[in-house]
């Protein structure tokens, strides 16, 4: 039984830090956009600071959880 947990940490830690590197990028390029439409969405500096703490919350949340084991 503990392997299996073992695994599903590894596998939801691992999920964790890829989305939290996709969102932290999308969020840099969307500051970085002055204004353009990013993925079809126009995102001002401002809104850009929301999905960047996200991704940071998940991309810790995930290297610690890989980190743990």
């Amino acid at each position: 039984m503990m392997e299996n947990n073992t695994n599903f940490r590894r596998f939801f830690g691992a999920s964790l830090t890829i989305l939290g590197v996709a969102v932290v990028l999308f969020a840099l390029i969307a500051f970085l956009s002055d204004n353009k439409p990013v993925l079809g969405m126009s995102i001002s500096k401002g809104e850009a600071a929301a999905p960047f703490f996200v991704g940071m919350i998940f991309l810790i949340t995930g290297v610690n959880l890989v980190r743990d084991l």
